[in-house]
């Protein structure tokens, strides 16, 4: 439901993401707003307070209760607009996002139980720490719970599309032009299978954290207390989170896993926008028909106008996925020497590169939702007398078998920039040197039924539509 407030805001947002396009990104402020980034922040410095307090050879603790835990944890648990709003009043004066974060935790503390050691909040910790592992984590929970299942719905769409018309022929167009037939499933499965693969990487993408300290060396945690392995306290630390840790660092992360999964995103975009102008292709075509939706206008003048306008909102959100991908994957795993700030303010991109990603997704599943295959078009294709021309491939690939010499030439000769119907062509079979058995198979060959293995290449390889909720556990046909 649409608030007043939302509606004002859909009118007077810079971006277009949340304007025009806020009742379908409004699920990345879990991930990627200010707010998100401040309750991410405030869940680290937390649960690393409670690891210390954990370690009984960390010796600033006292045991913490159970209960005093579940306190604890509540704070980020239970982050509300009025705590951010408190932790924007604090960086007003420190002019600094994580140190704010840090008093205003420390304020809880002191409501929680004035006893409990507040200077061991952010203790021995360079912002980066805490940023570095709040990233991560909003990354891979965005991935894999939003992301991921979105993906999956979309290959769905597409594989059963696929298996539905895996024997629907049509003929296939090379450089534009009429060519072998092919069958619309087949093309749809070659769709299918690319996005499989690129969601199999994803449900295998690592999201690595380092915590060790202002330039990567635990300096100030050994000296403050050298008895403890800290080097076994982070790896632990990091990895109850559910991250990869990383132990060679300078002050940052290095973000390479980041533009690991960022190129993975722009091979995903270059999938679906190829998808799209496809599917654009086959509606100019008239193989996709659109079921008008009432009170919708395809044109301010043209009164009959349905256009594939989902199709071409996802080419152009794609588009600018891609170019935000592309500079962050290449931009971020490059710093001066142990640390430099140009980093942050790309890291605050990534709800728009996801946000363009996710309207595209959405434009592609409502384009696919109004499409309806016309066979009849497909057929008349097919039926043309002139597309007796693609049975070429055929007739002159079985001469070759028989030892017909200058096969290829002497369909080229009988082909090429002529108007060829069924006529011309049985006759010029009648007058090749072949088996009776053989002439006959090419006279009975038409361009409906010359579809090789089409339908058998979706029953082996394209993805099974699965109704489960992991995708990366996905059917595979046997």
């Amino acid at each position: 439901m649409t608030t007043k407030d939302d509606a004002d805001l859909m009118l007077t947002a810079v971006s277009p993401i949340d304007g025009r396009y806020r009742a379908r990104t409004r699920a990345l402020e879990r991930y990627f707003s200010e707010f998100a980034l401040i309750r991410f922040r405030a869940r680290v410095e937390i649960e690393w307070y409670l690891s210390l307090a954990e370690n009984p050879r960390f010796d600033a603790f006292a045991p913490l209760a159970s209960a005093r835990v579940q306190k604890l944890r509540r704070i980020y648990e239970d982050f509300s607009l009025a705590d951010g709003r408190r932790i924007k009043e604090i960086e007003a004066e420190t002019n600094h996002d994580v140190k704010a974060v840090e008093y205003f935790l420390k304020e809880k503390l002191a409501a929680i139980d004035p006893e409990l050691p507040g200077e061991m909040m952010h203790f021995a910790c360079t912002s980066e720490d805490i940023s570095n592992l709040a990233w991560a984590l909003m990354l891979k929970e965005f991935a894999t719970d939003e992301l991921t299942p979105k993906l999956g719905r979309l290959l769905n769409t597409i594989a059963a599309m696929a298996h539905r018309y895996k024997l629907v022929p049509m003929v296939a167009r090379t450089h534009g032009q009429a060519a072998s037939p092919t069958t619309m499933g087949k093309e749809l499965a070659v769709f299918a299978a690319r996005l499989m693969r690129q969601i199999d990487h994803l449900g295998r993408q690592q999201y690595l954290g380092k915590f060790n300290g202002a330039v990567g060396n635990f300096n100030a945690h050994q000296a403050a207390c050298p008895e403890l392995d800290w080097i076994a306290h982070s790896q632990d630390f990091v990895e109850r989170l559910g991250l990869v840790w990383n132990p060679l660092t300078t002050q940052i992360e290095s973000h390479d896993f980041i533009a690991e999964l960022f190129d993975m995103m722009v091979r995903i975009d270059t999938i679906l926008l190829d998808f799209a102008r496809d599917m654009w292709g086959y509606i100019s075509l008239g193989y996709f028909r659109q079921q008008p939706v009432k009170g919708e206008v395809g044109s301010s003048t043209m009164p009959h106008k349905v256009n594939p306008i989902d199709f071409e909102n996802a080419e152009g959100n794609l588009g600018l996925a891609t170019a935000l991908f592309q500079h962050l994957a290449t931009k971020l795993p490059i710093s001066r020497w142990q640390r430099d700030l140009s980093d942050s303010t790309a890291f605050r991109s990534f709800g728009t590169a996801f946000g363009h990603l996710t309207i595209a997704l959405d434009s592609l599943a409502r384009g696919l939702s109004r499409v309806e295959l016309d066979q009849g078009r497909m057929a008349a294709g097919l039926d043309d007398p002139q597309a007796f021309e693609v049975l070429a491939e055929a007739i002159q690939t079985l001469m070759r078998r028989h030892g017909v010499p200058n096969s290829y030439e002497q369909l080229k000769e009988l082909t090429r920039g002529r108007i060829i119907d069924r006529a011309a062509i049985e006759k010029f079979v009648a007058g090749l040197p072949l088996e009776a058995a053989a002439r006959e198979r090419l006279t009975r060959l038409t361009p409906r039924g010359y579809i090789g293995l089409a339908a058998e290449l979706v029953d082996r390889f394209c993805p099974v539509a699965d109704t489960g909720k992991d995708v990366n556990n996905r059917r595979r046909p046997g």
